[in-house]
């Protein structure tokens, strides 16, 4: 692949920008951390930070290549957020990872007599602070850490950032879908999933 053409693949978005506006992907909180600022595309009059979707779209690609080099089946997410158990769960079944949705006990990635204990490769969390155990046993454990962040998270043990609103329903189904997507084409296979296989039912 020449230059060029690496060029034209980059700046060719997974989906069209209006697809990841209409998710909210975008939308950020009313904090900003000096972390995240690189991704903060502008400042909404009502105080809301904005995220960059370019920079968005570019981290799932990204992302998604990164994680093609481990084992599918020694990729962990966590997520203890609501709206993001079900599209985490349905992330990691597909590309035959691991899930830990909701309480995340600790010591599983520390504790080898614990009940649950799993040794992962790689930790996916949809948000650092939620998932704050997890990320500090796979700091202790050398674990690579992939995160999706929000305009508010600090990323310091964060190998990968993914920046995302990292709260809404349909943004965490959307970027979920897209790192399933992306990685199962970097697999060599096409799928019939939609964003909205994804999507927590209300």
């Amino acid at each position: 692949m020449t230059e060029n053409e690496m060029e034209i693949e980059l700046k060719e978005p997974l989906i069209p920008v209006e697809e990841y506006l209409a998710a909210g992907v975008h939308i950020g909180t009313q904090q900003k951390s000096k972390d995240m600022k690189k991704f903060i595309y502008r400042v909404r009059g009502d105080g809301l930070y904005i995220l960059d979707i370019r920079e968005t779209d570019d981290r799932i690609k990204t992302v998604a290549r990164f994680l093609h080099q481990f084992d599918p089946a020694r990729i962990l997410v966590v997520t203890s957020r609501q709206y993001g158990q079900y599209p985490a769960r349905k992330f990691a079944e597909t590309i035959g990872g691991m899930a830990v949705t909701g309480r995340f006990i600790p010591g599983m990635l520390t504790n080898q007599h614990l009940n649950g204990y799993v040794e992962p490769e790689v930790l996916v969390v949809t948000d650092p602070i939620g998932d704050a155990q997890a990320v500090k046993e796979a700091v202790q454990s050398g674990v690579p850490i992939v995160a999706l962040c929000d305009t508010n998270n600090m990323t310091t043990f964060v190998d990968l950032v993914i920046p995302t609103n990292n709260k809404g329903r349909k943004a965490l189904s959307m970027i979920y879908y897209l790192l399933t997507r992306e990685m199962l084409r970097l697999r060599g296979i096409a799928t019939s999933l939609t964003a909205e296989d994804f999507e927590t039912e209300l």
